[in-house]
C-alpha cells in the first residue's frame, strides 16, 4: 500500500510573454539610495581597515573560538 497523503505537486507553465525580460530603468530614488549604501558601506569598510592597522592582531584573536564555544 503507498501513501501519497493526497498531494500532488505540478509545475506551473509559463506562457512565452512571461519569459520575455523588460528592462526597466532605475528611478532617480534608487539610484539616490543606492549611492547612499555604497557610500556606508565604503565608511565600513574603511573603519575596518583603520582598525586592523591599528591592532590585527588583537582583531583576529576576538574570533578565535576558546573551548567549546
Amino acid at each position: 500500500m503507498t501513501r501519497d497523503g493526497g498531494q500532488q505537486h505540478k509545475t506551473p507553465r509559463r506562457s512565452s510573454e512571461a519569459e520575455q525580460d523588460t528592462e526597466v530603468e532605475p528611478t532617480e530614488d534608487v539610484t539616490q539610495r543606492k549611492e547612499q549604501l555604497d557610500d556606508d558601506v565604503d565608511s565600513i569598510l574603511d573603519e575596518i581597515d583603520d582598525v586592523l592597522e591599528e591592532n590585527a592582531e588583537e582583531f583576529v584573536r576576538s574570533f578565535v573560538q576558546k573551548g567549546g564555544q
